[in-house]
């Protein structure tokens, strides 16, 4: 679409074409959501930015429609999967982890269909550009006003400068950690907004042959005078140097291309030709949240609503599990079967997430300061050598060196984190059922797959129609499905199938069969229960066992899960 044809009204203006108003976007015409998606960049992504992609993100775009198998051909190779800490690339190493399990993946097929990979963000945005039809590029967001029929947005043509203005019902606000969108609704940002500054050097150069016995996704400098960290987004050709910098004395200007090539190469430890700055840019850590994440039907997603320090590559994914929160929920009311109250449910539900999110990534981010500890880290650059060489040179240096490293393990293992949050009921639309969520001893790394109300539907191996599919792939994005072994629940379902709300019924054993009994092992749901799952594929209600009122308990727990009482 261009500029041109952007029309003069429409429902929804997504604001920002990263990948989560990509993501949102595909959702929205999915479920038949006139909007307009605008973004001020022509070109998708150059530089390399995010990289990792979850298990959950994957679970979402799989539901949203997008090309799961151009995808995983975009994913780095699992055996690249580790974390490496060295004294040079090719100098000794003192320490190593796995990256997110990146040598397990074959066993997590049993949590999630699709495990996590790292799939870095200027890979994945033309994927997610090719499955947005509504995408205007060159266009960015000037101002907004408010009227009694909703938000009147002008847009400006980047091209020329011409100007025009867009009525919407609702604005999301996409388009990153400035946005200047959430800036015009007077939403403040809680938390630190710098806590360390760093510059990125990104470089194109085939390192493979360097690193091939001992690959890696994150190669940390352990020599002071070396420092900083080397993102492998790949190995065989695409490559960012990161290292601290003070903006307040220097400027990106000073990092000529002579300066941050020399910078890249020191750290490489053997003579390397053919490198190739392709850029170099500046980021600040932050750990913030937005105060709310709405105002007059405004609502932020992404960067827009919270900033994470990267240590544990929750960012973007949960920028993705906020847009699916989100759009079902508009779309709902859209199409009638959804009072507008449920859209105030966004924030309250998201950003609960968002807040452990954030502390568990700066959690990591300062743990990461044990290793720097562990070498003797000092004001005084000599000291610091000094403290360094001996560290590594004697037994209980190194132990204590080793100590530090192991103890960044959950850094670099978050499965819990990505797969175990859930939408408790004071927070919206859950429906509590009076029992405890299980919670594993460690929230960060472990999971415990639940049908408790708020979790994510476990992921389950079932056949349909002689198909291999997941129980996730039983949840379309525009209705609530009941799923059950009980023929009564089911048949009490089907008789309130034709009423307002749309609901699928699932009868395990005949419409699918849990052939492998992993449906059995993972619900924790007796054989007469059932559950109603969100169109987010959340559990929005359970019940235990049969009983005589069986159609009314699921019209009322379709009626409070949609807002209507």
């Amino acid at each position: 679409m261009r500029f041109e044809e952007i029309p003069d009204q429409t429902t929804v203006l997504v604001v920002g074409a990263g990948p989560i108003g990509l993501l949102a976007s595909v959702l929205l015409q999915q479920q038949g959501i006139d909007h307009a998606l605008i973004e001020r960049r022509d070109e998708v992504q150059q530089a390399p930015a995010a990289h990792v992609v979850n298990a959950r993100t994957f679970e979402i775009m799989r539901a949203a429609g997008i090309d799961m198998d151009r995808l995983l051909a975009a994913c780095r190779p699992t055996a690249d999967g580790w974390t490496r800490w060295v004294t040079t690339l090719t100098g000794e190493e003192l320490g190593c982890l796995e990256y997110e399990r990146q040598q397990q993946v074959e066993d997590l097929y049993d949590i999630t269909p699709n495990p996590l990979r790292n799939l870095s963000q200027h890979l994945l945005e033309p994927i997610l550009r090719d499955h947005a039809s509504q995408l205007v590029t060159g266009t960015e967001w000037q101002s907004a006003a408010l009227d009694d029929s909703g938000i009147v947005t002008t847009i400006r043509n980047v091209a020329d400068g011409t100007e025009r203005s867009i009525r919407s019902r609702y604005v999301i606000a996409a388009d990153g950690a400035g946005s200047r969108v959430r800036k015009w609704t007077g939403i403040e940002m809680e938390g630190p907004q710098r806590l360390q500054a760093f510059i990125a050097i990104h470089v194109a150069a085939d390192l493979r042959h360097l690193v091939a016995h001992r690959p890696a996704t994150l190669y940390w400098m352990i020599d002071p005078e070396i420092g900083g960290t080397y993102l492998a987004h790949d190995i065989d050709g695409t490559w960012v140097y990161m290292t601290t910098w003070d903006p307040d004395t220097e400027s990106i200007e000073d990092y000529t291309e002579e300066r941050c090539l020399a910078m890249f190469r020191r750290g490489i430890g053997a003579e390397v030709a053919n490198l190739e700055l392709r850029t170099v840019s500046s980021w600040n850590m932050s750990s913030q949240i937005a105060a709310t994440y709405s105002q007059d039907n405004v609502f932020l997603a992404g960067d827009a609503a919270h900033r994470f320090p990267p240590t544990g590559g929750m960012g973007l994914n949960t920028g993705a599990a906020d847009v699916q929160n989100l759009v079902w929920k508009l779309a709902a009311v859209e199409h009638g079967w959804a009072a507008p109250s449920l859209l105030q449910t966004y924030g309250p539900e998201r950003r609960r997430v968002a807040e452990v999110n954030a502390e568990k990534s700066l959690n990591n981010a300062m743990k990461m300061f044990e290793v720097i500890m562990a070498l003797g880290a000092d004001p005084d650059p000599a000291v610091s050598k000094a403290n360094y060489e001996r560290a590594i040179s004697t037994t209980e240096g190194r132990a204590a060196l080793s100590a530090a490293i192991e103890n960044q393990a959950e850094h670099f293992d978050m499965l819990g984190l990505q797969l175990g949050f859930a939408y408790p009921a004071e927070a919206g639309i859950t429906i509590d059922d009076n029992t405890e969520l299980p919670v594993p001893n460690d929230i960060v790394r472990g999971y415990l797959p639940t049908t408790h109300p708020g979790a994510r539907l476990p992921h389950a191996w079932v056949q349909r129609n002689g198909e291999r599919i997941s129980t996730l792939d039983l949840v379309p994005l525009d209705r609530f499905v009941l799923l059950t072994s009980s023929p009564a629940w089911a048949d009490a379902a089907r008789a309130i199938t034709g009423g307002p709300i749309p609901l699928d019924v699932v009868l395990i054993g005949n419409d699918v069969n849990d052939t492998e009994g992993h449906w059995a092992r993972v619900s924790d749901l007796p054989i007469d229960g059932a559950i109603v799952i969100r169109p987010d594929q959340h559990v929005g209600a359970r019940f235990a066992h049969e009983s005589g009122d069986m159609p009314q308990l699921i019209h009322h727990a379709l009626d409070r899960m949609t807002g209507a009482v």
